[in-house]
């Protein structure tokens, strides 16, 4: 099935690097993707840091990229913003790295009265701003979350509410729960088959996490495939009804099969 594929899109933490540690068989995949004149691109759910924070720790693990190679899931939201509600006000509930990635996008900012709210992952949280959002979703806003993920992982294995876990507490006081727009999103399967140039079926998204990496593929022309350096499991696979149609131990055994 790696034979065909032409572009590979990958998850970061728990795929080529933990934490800040790099898998040593990263760079040799890397490699060998180029060397086969393959390409290849990193993407993100954590919607708490600016595309230009993940490639300045890619360039600090050795890994140097071009703008284009780092896709994340708050520019997803960004690109459908501007497709579909050019011009209208909005709240964003984020980190000051997420405000500033909308601000690049010239994007209609406000603090009072938006037209619509986004929730981000948001580690600045304060009781003002989520008090606000949710005066604001509970009397009609526009509503969009940025990334479902219930939990972010930290260093030592622990893991801290991310913004799926906040979209729940906004639920609890409106009523009412975001469409996302990261991974397992089909938004975001969109927009990487837009904006790499290649046909699903010569794509292949790989990561460690089954409900969101490996989700988003699912149902499409999309490769999917699961490596275990991370947090999924064969036992989570066998268990639930999200299968990836590829499982292997890490990017090392996809370099064998791109070497052979």
């Amino acid at each position: 099935m790696v034979e065909n594929i032409k572009c590979f899109i990958l998850d970061m933490d728990g795929t080529v690097y933990l934490g800040d540690d790099l898998f040593p068989f990263t760079k040799d995949f890397l490699k060998t993707v180029e060397d086969t004149g393959r390409e290849y691109y990193f993407f993100t759910n954590n919607s708490s840091k600016s595309q230009q924070a993940y490639i300045d720790k890619l360039g600090k693990l050795g890994i140097k990229i071009d703008s284009k190679q780092m896709m994340i899931s708050s520019h997803v939201m960004i690109q459908y913003l501007k497709k579909n509600y050019a011009g209208k006000s909005i709240y964003v509930v984020g980190t000051p790295s997420l405000i500033k990635e909308f601000e690049a996008f010239d994007m209609n900012l406000v603090d009072e009265n938006p037209d619509i709210v986004i929730l981000g992952f948001d580690t600045t949280l304060t009781y003002e701003k989520l008090s606000k959002a949710c005066h604001y979703v509970r009397n009609g806003c526009t509503y969009f979350g940025i990334n479902p993920d219930w939990n972010c992982p930290i260093e030592g294995g622990d893991f801290i509410p991310d913004c799926g876990s906040m979209a729940k507490l906004v639920e609890a006081s409106t009523g009412r729960f975001p469409e996302f727009f990261g991974k397992p999103s089909k938004h975001t399967l969109d927009y990487i088959i837009e904006e790499t140039g290649y046909k699903p079926e010569e794509i292949a998204i790989v990561g460690d996490r089954i409900y969101t990496d490996i989700a988003v593929a699912d149902g499409s022309d999309v490769t999917s495939i699961l490596v275990l350096t991370g947090e999924g499991t064969v036992d989570e696979v066998e268990a639930g009804e999200i299968k990836p149609n590829i499982i292997v131990e890490s990017l090392e055994d996809l370099t064998k099969d791109m070497q052979q």
